[in-house]
């Protein structure tokens, strides 16, 4: 073996143990013995002078220098992953990894349908589907893609809009019958439960015509999770402002009502991040390009 290719296998092993938080995982996954990939990850260290990882006896965890050793890697990989997928044999099939985090209730509901038939289409690419709310670092986490509802403040990462997410306030029945019109001014009057960390105690609305309207709720309920928050809601605890996306069946069915039809809380940014590389892998940009389309019949999103 070369040595670039010596190289790079030192790198895929040190990622592969940064994934798996573990030398004997690692080595496993990569058919070798553990020895093998303990001398591997020593090389590496002694070649580029620093230490990458800080063992204990149950644990090991990534130093500084390990971080960022490890954002490079995982950008050279990718790299000559994008080469070899040009310049391979069959190199007009899509082959290899695919690791993508998204939003949980997104990543259920729409998400995931996209990520189904992109695999059942290109059938040589495995999907490695994470589901995490909460912020990643994306070098430490090693995925491909992150599709995150809200800003993605990594300045190392390209992030590109997918879409806004309309949202609005649905309660249901009991709710609504408390209404003495649909208008704001009677929203101080009803209960409400509502999603941290995008809501707090002071709720905007606005109208087509930019008027704007605050009003100030006291949560019966507060909650990170919006599959409790729908639960609440569903059960006539209380209003919440909800995206149009995850309460449209519920709307057409008159399960839950939208309260203030003529008025919508701030739209949320769906956007998508990715690694700076020059070439992407194809199976990366063919993804891109089916969530993209996908997005497009997600009710209550817009571009």
């Amino acid at each position: 073996m070369s040595k670039p290719l010596d190289r790079l296998a030192l790198l895929e092993t040190f990622t592969r143990i940064a994934d798996r938080g573990s030398i004997s995982s690692a080595a496993r996954d990569l058919g070798m013995s553990q020895g093998s990939a303990s001398r591997q990850l020593k090389d590496l260290e002694e070649r580029l002078g620093v230490q990458l990882i800080r063992r204990s006896t149950h644990s090991l965890a990534l130093t500084e220098a390990g971080l960022e050793v490890l954002a490079d890697a995982r950008e050279l990989i990718a790299r000559w992953d994008a080469l070899e997928e040009q310049h391979g044999p069959d190199a007009d099939i899509l082959r290899g990894p695919l690791r993508v985090v998204a939003p949980i209730a997104l990543g259920q509901l729409h998400l995931a349908d996209i990520a189904i038939g992109f695999q059942a289409t290109h059938p040589m690419v495995t999907v490695n589907w994470r589901l995490e709310d909460e912020p990643i670092r994306f070098a430490e986490i090693g995925c491909d893609c992150w599709i995150k509802i809200g800003p993605v403040t990594d300045e190392n990462l390209i992030v590109r809009r997918l879409g806004r997410v309309e949202r609005l306030i649905v309660g249901a029945w009991n709710i609504a019958t408390r209404l003495e019109a649909r208008t704001p001014d009677a929203a101080e009057g009803i209960p409400f439960v509502t999603l941290t960390p995008f809501e707090g105690a002071k709720i905007r609305l606005s109208r087509s015509d930019d008027e704007q309207c605050d009003f100030t709720v006291t949560a019966n309920l507060s909650t990170n999770n919006i599959m409790s928050l729908k639960r609440a809601v569903l059960a006539g605890l209380g209003a919440a402002i909800l995206p149009k996306w995850f309460v449209a069946e519920e709307l057409e069915s008159g399960t839950l009502i939208d309260l203030f039809p003529d008025w919508r809380a701030a739209t949320l940014d769906v956007n998508l991040a990715y690694l700076p590389v020059r070439r992407q892998p194809r199976r990366l940009a063919a993804f891109i390009e089916a969530l993209e389309v996908g997005f497009r019949a997600i009710p209550g999103i817009r571009k």
